[in-house]
């Protein structure tokens, strides 16, 4: 199933979306809200899944879908987590600056939380008061579960993976370090994250979906011109369900809780990458100086995910940078 938000009130209004993305039929009988159906999932799947294929067969009565009039599929969440899964991301942060990276970091998931409580949709501009402050996009994959009991094993977390969506989490690089300073995380350095128009179930993947990671490349546009393609199932180092057990270490984690892959990155550089701040990176270690700027007002950015046939999975998530005005 791929299920989205239309813009509606602050929860938006659940929808069923088809495969190729073209028709979509309300579901507000069966559950009003994506936060609705995932508290009650078990009794909400087996009808969504009867009105989806009720959609495909076209015995329902439906609309043209449109990719500009969605929210986030969760417009707000009780739990955005996001990971640091792909360790050479982590890696060429710390090369740039001469520091040598902890072992500990290929054994155990860095991760922190971030806030949820205003999601972007993913047509929707991104205001920032400056740019100034280092704006920078990062093309993701995330999971949304079920409830999660406390202590859920690896084994038995990919059971609590509900839907797969895609994630610009937005970051403003120049407030990072301050922050990280003070020994305490993120919180500034975080505005609002955008999610793809859909969020599909893991079944929609195929065998790109192997139960913990997803085998297929993001594609990332900048202002026009593909700044990269790389492979989120090349170097994945901690999957969804590490992921998922790591979160759930000391605390349950509701329905409807957001775990994100961190940005995706490859070891083979020649698929681009999926954040500029990774871009800069790289040309301090070639050149001792980044050169590639981050994004100033006007700047576009579109992230998006093909299947083996070219249609788009998740919708784009395509977006551009503006001057907050309050």
């Amino acid at each position: 199933m791929k299920l989205g938000s239309l813009k509606h009130g602050r929860d938006g209004k659940l929808v069923l979306v088809s495969r190729d993305l073209t028709r979509a039929v309300e579901v507000m009988h069966i559950a009003p809200t994506m936060q609705y159906a995932l508290d009650n999932w078990s009794d909400i799947k087996p009808k969504l899944e009867d009105a989806a294929d009720a959609l495909e067969n076209g015995t329902v009565e439906s609309f043209d879908f449109d990719e500009e009039q969605m929210e986030s599929p969760l417009p707000r969440a009780y739990q955005w987590a996001d990971g640091s899964a792909y360790v050479n991301h982590v890696e060429l942060v710390r090369k740039a600056r001469g520091a040598e990276m902890p072992k500990s970091f290929w054994e155990d998931p860095l991760m922190y939380q971030g806030g949820s409580d205003s999601f972007i949709g993913p047509r929707d501009d991104i205001e920032m008061a400056s740019t100034d402050w280092g704006i920078d996009f990062e093309g993701e994959i995330a999971v949304v579960t079920d409830d999660v009991p406390m202590g859920v094993d690896v084994a038995n977390a990919g059971d609590h993976i509900q839907m797969v969506m895609l994630v610009n989490d937005v970051s403003l690089r120049k407030l990072i370090p301050g922050e990280l300073g003070k020994g305490f995380g993120f919180f500034q350095s975080k505005p609002s994250s955008a999610f793809s128009p859909v969020a599909v179930t893991p079944d929609e993947l195929g065998d790109a979906w192997d139960g913990g990671i997803v085998h297929l490349p993001i594609k990332v546009t900048y202002n026009g011109d593909i700044f990269g393609t790389p492979d989120a199932g090349a170097d994945m180092v901690f999957d969804f369900p590490r992921l998922i057990a790591h979160a759930a270490k000391t605390r349950p984690l509701c329905a409807g809780t957001i775990i994100g892959s961190g940005t995706i990155s490859n070891i083979d550089r020649s698929n681009g990458s999926a954040c500029l701040a990774e871009a800069r990176m790289l040309e301090t270690i070639e050149s001792g100086e980044a050169k590639t700027p981050f994004m100033q007002f006007g700047d576009t950015i579109k992230i998006e995910m093909y299947d083996e046939t070219g249609q788009s999975i998740f919708g784009a998530i395509d977006q551009r940078v503006v001057e907050y005005k309050p």
